[in-house]
């Protein structure tokens, strides 16, 4: 079926967003032209018809959201944000993928005003998409419902995305919930980087949907009145979320490159650009914008400047008590005194740090509106069930316990979208060995600089029985390396506390917690230590700047270095201890206070897991101890000594090199 439209400023705002995609992708000689080109017309619909939004105001907590899962498609939804009157100026489209501009090749969110998560990975964006229409539910339970919090979120996603596993057990989730303020588009063009999708794909994705609990129609996406037609259908629809599955051609209008793969991931070509124009009767000038064009998204604008003078009148007229509510979650309300009331209820005892943690996550969950969270199926083993904080479920959503499922995958993503939404100070929880599983949406919430808590137990080898299979090895530094992620791996009670209040007070990135099954025993600290030194990162345990020797150890191996400490002491040796909860947060230390804090001696860094990252710190002549193998299944006393990992090895391995 060929296009029509419906007036001439929509028929002129479609084909301006379609062809400024083809031109910036043209401009760049890089990026995806078939997608933009194809989704136009439903884009436009979205933004022009559905989508509340106020460019001046785009921090609006109540604006719908706009999810662009298939992030290669960029230009169109920078397209749209140029059209609508954000702060996009046309020249930032003719940047497009260029050093320092507002157009990078992904819509990465804080970078861009307008775009509200960081997509391309493909899948992610769906289950952000899940985890924003999964907040506004939540905050509505919380702050009084509708009109405060209702917004919907619009999604547009790929054959990729719904190949990737991730989208399928955050889409699995999500119609469980029933978010019916979830509206996502299919774009079924059935072509992908390789070719078409029968290379690899022909499962009918409407039966898998519509098994997951969504509401599921089909739409030729080229048809507007049919396109305009199913999304008020949507949108009107109550109970599930909804899935379009929209027919398209990519490239639609490329004379020789339409619905093939030679318009999905590369520029269309001098010649092609100039057929494709011609054949729409468009302008060969590049980046020209129709005179009505901006038109639709004006009206747009104004319905929805209307709707945010009645939120903000909403809000004003809230109770004292109420309004305070919705501010601390607005606000990620973190008390002044935070580590000094975790501290209170720290306890010190010799505990393991996951059920020290689950201690002060009960206490965290009352001083903090805004904490929520949930495990991927393991909170009895986690520990992190938020006791009387009831269960988010389908059509209620008052709760701060989320049943995730075993879908770490999808936790992360979900989790992310919750952040994204604002309110929330959300965490996942699993297994570290397991962290592997969530790793991409770790990375992304890093990037994006979101405020995410992920709670790991179960920390090292010294699981134990598991064997292998559980036991994390490599885990800490891949971790590690991730830019903008603080771990933090504490050793007792006190360090618990601080790692808690560290995550708390840090609202531009995540945290990933590293936390034992086994018992520790507290640790004895210098008269007068002030718990804010752990927050730097590190701090000595004992001994002199000038000894000899600088242990250096995390977690479950600092009580090790502190009876090596000790029998080294008996053979003459002056060692200082050193526990190093966050190497992260220690390298962002100035070098003076780092030389300060490790002192002057021979360096051992000894920590349960891979020894390449701490090889850096204690340097040519210095010793790393730690497991360069995999586990093995037994008791964790039989592996400390199998492993090198007791005081005496310790000690033995010190004194033979």
């Amino acid at each position: 079926m060929t296009e029509g439209t419906f007036d001439g400023a929509f028929d002129d705002a479609v084909k301006t967003v379609r062809f400024l995609s083809v031109d910036g992708v043209e401009a760049a000689n890089s990026g995806h032209p078939g997608t933009p080109m194809a989704l136009a017309g439903i884009a436009v619909e979205i933004w022009t018809r559905h989508l509340r939004f106020v460019p001046e105001q785009p921090g609006w907590p109540n604006r719908d959201r706009f999810v662009l899962s298939c992030g290669h498609a960029s230009m169109l939804v920078y397209s749209l944000l140029h059209l609508a009157g954000f702060e996009l100026p046309l020249d930032e489209l003719k940047r497009f993928r260029q050093w320092g501009s507002k157009t990078p090749g992904h819509p990465e969110v804080g970078h861009t005003v307008g775009v509200e998560t960081t997509t391309g990975p493909l899948g992610q964006g769906v289950g952000n998409a899940v985890g924003l229409a999964l907040a506004s539910r939540m905050l509505a339970a919380r702050a009084g419902g509708a009109p405060l919090f209702d917004y919907r979120v619009f999604a547009i996603c790929s054959d990729g995305d719904l190949m990737e596993g991730v989208a399928s057990e955050a889409a699995s989730l999500g119609g469980h919930l029933g978010l019916d303020n979830l509206v996502m588009v299919y774009d079924d063009n059935r072509i992908t980087i390789d070719g078409t999708t029968d290379l690899s794909f022909s499962e009918d994705v409407a039966q898998r949907f519509a098994a997951y609990g969504w509401s599921v129609s089909r739409v030729d996406g080229h048809d507007p009145a049919a396109v305009r037609q199913a999304l008020d259908a949507a949108v009107a629809e109550t109970g599930k979320p909804k899935l379009l599955l929209a027919r398209t051609r990519i490239g639609i209008g490329a004379p020789t490159k339409e619905g093939t793969s030679k318009a999905h991931g590369a520029p269309l070509g001098k010649a092609e650009v100039e057929a494709t124009k011609l054949a729409a009767g468009w302008p060969l000038e590049p980046f020209h914008v129709a005179p009505r064009a901006r038109e639709p998204f004006q009206r747009r604008a104004e319905t929805s400047r209307a709707l945010f003078e009645e939120w903000k009148r909403a809000y004003e007229a809230l109770d004292a008590d109420r309004r305070r509510t919705v501010d601390q979650l607005l606000g990620r309300h973190v008390p002044a005194d935070l580590l000094q009331q975790l501290i209170a209820v720290a306890a010190p005892a010799k505990e393991a740090t996951r059920s020290i943690s689950a201690r002060l996550q009960q206490r965290v969950a009352e001083l903090v509106p805004s904490f929520v969270g949930g495990a991927a199926d393991l909170a009895e083993s986690t520990k992190t069930h938020i006791k009387g904080g009831g269960d988010v479920a389908r059509g209620s959503y008052a709760g701060r316990n989320l049943a995730f499922g075993i879908r770490e995958h999808g936790m992360g993503s979900i989790v992310n979208g919750l952040a994204l939404s604002g309110g929330f100070v959300p965490y996942g929880s699993t297994f570290l060995i397991f962290s592997d599983y969530m790793r991409p949406s770790v990375r992304l919430s890093a990037l994006m600089e979101r405020q995410v808590l992920f709670v790991y137990t179960h920390d090292s080898v010294f699981v134990g029985e598991d064997g292998p299979t559980h036991q994390p090895v490599e885990h800490l530094w891949a971790l590690r390396l991730i830019p903008n992620l603080d771990v933090v791996r504490p050793a007792d009670a006190l360090e618990c506390a601080a790692a808690w209040a560290h995550a708390l007070r840090r609202k531009d990135g995540p945290t990933a917690f590293a936390l034992s099954r086994q018992n520790l025993p507290p640790l004895a600290r210098p008269e007068g230590f002030d718990p804010e030194r752990i927050v730097d990162g590190a701090y000595a345990l004992s001994g002199q700047p000038d000894a000899e020797l600088v242990l250096i150890a995390t977690g479950s191996e600092v009580g090790v270095a502190v009876d090596a400490a000790r029998l080294l002491g008996e053979q003459g040796k002056t060692v200082r201890v050193v526990s190093m909860p966050c190497w992260d947060a220690f390298q962002r230390l100035p070098a003076a206070r780092r030389a300060e804090i490790l002192g002057t001696g021979r360096r051992v860094s000894i920590e349960a897991g891979a020894t390449l990252g701490w090889r850096a710190l204690v340097g040519e002549g210095g010793l790393a101890i730690g497991i360069d193998r995999f586990g093995a299944s037994a008791p964790a006393e039989r592996l400390a000594e199998e492993l090198g990992l007791t005081a005496a090895k310790v000690v033995e391995r010190v004194l033979a090199s």
